[in-house]
């Protein structure tokens, strides 16, 4: 079983792909990390050194690798879906879900971790709700295209799972 978590930053990616990891037992990939030990630079670094498009085509490459593997649970960047026809080819290998919730809940845990964020950490309360607004409403087209919509905050793990395992994966 491949399955590929997105969903914007605040979601609750990181969270729903270490427990699900665990109670579906696959093993776990995230993309952002991944991508941080292939160049040796943070995230940040890449796209202030080297640009957005080489962070996208890497992020392809890798994604084109990793969908080789069986079984696999990747928790995917915000962005992934939106570029180089990664949606379709997540799609063609592998169950998509996309963490939906509330925008005022991923508002809510980004505030709390804005200096984590470069993008983030100097907007105010109300332009972080315009930012993840705007952002939302330009990558819905493409995170609606998952096999698998849900606003986390309706499952338990065990239900999640439970929803999983119900789910046909695509051959």
């Amino acid at each position: 079983m491949k399955i590929f978590l997105i969903g914007f930053m605040g979601s609750g990616k990181s969270y729903w792909a270490r427990h699900l990891s665990e109670s579906l037992d696959l093993p776990l990939l995230d993309m952002d990390e991944e991508i941080e030990k292939k160049t040796g630079l943070n995230i940040t670094e890449i796209f202030s050194k080297k640009g957005e498009m080489y962070f996208r085509t890497l992020e392809h490459e890798l994604l084109k690798g990793f969908i080789r593997r069986d079984p696999l649970l990747l928790s995917c960047g915000g962005g992934l879906p939106c570029f180089n026809d990664n949606m379709s080819l997540m799609n063609e290998h592998g169950l998509t879900i996309w963490l939906d919730p509330p925008v005022e809940i991923m508002v809510e845990r980004l505030k709390r971790k804005k200096y984590k964020r470069p993008l983030l950490k100097d907007l105010d309360d109300e332009q972080l709700t315009e930012y993840v607004t705007k952002k939302l409403s330009e990558r819905t087209a493409f995170y609606s295209q998952a096999q698998l919509i849900i606003n986390p905050l309706d499952y338990s793990v065990e239900s999640l799972t439970q929803k999983i395992l119900s789910c046909k994966e695509p051959t």
